[in-house]
Formats: C-alpha cells, sequence, structure tokens
C-alpha cells in the first residue's frame, strides 16, 4: 500500500496501520496533533475501544465518513 499524505485525515475516518508498533490492526482515528516537529499523531480507537496512538504517516484511510 501507498503512503498517504497525513494531512488527508480526519476525525472519524477508518484507517488501516500499516508501519510501525501495530502494523495490522484497524480502526477509527480521533485525536489528530500535530507535534512541535511537526509530525502529526494520532489516536485509533479498535472495534473493541482499545485506544493506541501512532503517527499519521503510519496509516491509510480505508473509508472516508462524510463531515
Amino acid at each position: 500500500m501507498d503512503n498517504q499524505d497525513p494531512s488527508l485525515l480526519k476525525d472519524g475516518d477508518k484507517c488501516l496501520v500499516i508501519g510501525g508498533t501495530h502494523k495490522g490492526k484497524s480502526g477509527t482515528v480521533r485525536d489528530i496533533n500535530t507535534s512541535k516537529t511537526g509530525h502529526i499523531t494520532i489516536t485509533v480507537v479498535q472495534e473493541d475501544t482499545v485506544r493506541f496512538k501512532t503517527l499519521g504517516k503510519n496509516v491509510v484511510v480505508t473509508k472516508v465518513v462524510s463531515h
């Protein structure tokens, strides 16, 4: 899969983690932040309500939720 521009992430989108510690997990994008160094960090909430943080560059959007 190709990396997408992390700035395209929107709260509520469904995503799949393609890199990092949580590779292979999926869930809903929540709490999008930009760090002082300019990296985008997000919280992903899985179906079973487990939450984890990851970098925006490590995920791809699988389903866009209209806002």
